[in-house]
């Protein structure tokens, strides 16, 4: 049974950590399985139904998003200027050029897995692939300083010193968070320079998800209630991994095949 320090921020035992391990694993599997769908013409609500499908009928799990706090889809679909939070629908296809982020998030025997990737839909223009590519590399420079009593400050900072050179933006409004037995828990992770200290400690669970704008970091929601946008309209990109803090260093839990196989990160990664 997991125990909370006196912050709030739970400690899972090597039990609980290995069914969390499983729900990542499930949460990874479907980013890949819905990569070739991911084309232009296809509607965000079949992207949707598809990915619904193998959640509940492949893997067994519930897709956490499904109607948490009213959201009424089981992925997020984020599209250009969209930081986070797009809905599905079935008025919108993609288009050659777009980018598009798809969020998810299972539940597998009581325990969640969460996940993000940015998909390119044909060719895009320079400055877009660079935000894509600067996007990912914030995340993973922001891994590697994740070990056993590093602080999350250092997240924070590592984001920063990689979007800051391409003259990118951090969004403020969101956060990464802790994740376990709950969707979304102790710690709070910023994405940004900050001094809220949080000291890390074996077997503390949480995502890392830096959204990453175009131009000006400021967002604004939709009516809908859910659809965060930046408020330029220049383009956005997040990318977003689930890890745990093991002995000197860090294990990402959602690693997908093709990230190990360019050799840019390892599922277990030591930063002493």
């Amino acid at each position: 049974m997991s125990t909370k320090r006196k912050d709030g921020v739970p400690i899972y035992t090597p039990e609980e950590i290995a069914k969390i391990r499983e729900a990542c694993r499930v949460a990874a599997d479907v980013l890949v399985y819905i990569e070739p769908y991911v084309k232009p013409g296809v509607t965000t609500l079949e992207l949707d139904r598809l990915a619904h499908d193998y959640m509940v009928n492949v893997h067994k799990v519930t897709p956490a998003c499904l109607n948490y706090h009213g959201f009424p889809a089981s992925i997020c679909t984020s599209i250009n200027e969209v930081i986070c939070h797009g809905i599905p629908s079935d008025k919108v296809r993609l288009r050659e050029g777009d980018i598009i982020n798809i969020d998810l998030t299972v539940i597998k025997d009581g325990y969640y897995g969460d996940t993000s990737k940015m998909f390119v839909v044909g060719q895009v223009n320079a400055r877009t692939q660079e935000l894509v590519d600067a996007t990912q590399e914030a995340l993973y420079a922001a891994i590697r300083v994740c070990k056993p009593g590093a602080n999350l400050t250092e997240i924070g900072d590592a984001i920063y010193k990689v979007v800051n050179p391409h003259s990118f933006s951090i969004v403020r409004s969101y956060i990464g968070h802790g994740i376990g037995e709950e969707f979304h828990g102790q710690p709070e992770v910023y994405h940004y320079p900050n001094d809220v200290s949080v000291v890390m400690e074996e077997g503390m669970v949480f995502t890392i998800e830096p959204m990453i704008n175009a131009g000006d970091w400021r967002d604004r929601t939709l009516k809908d209630g859910w659809t965060s946008v930046t408020r330029d309209k220049k383009n956005s990109a997040q990318y977003e991994h689930q890890l745990v803090i093991i002995p000197g260093g860090v294990e990402v839990l959602t690693i997908r095949p093709e990230e190990e196989q360019a050799g840019r990160i390892s599922r277990i990664m030591i930063n002493e």
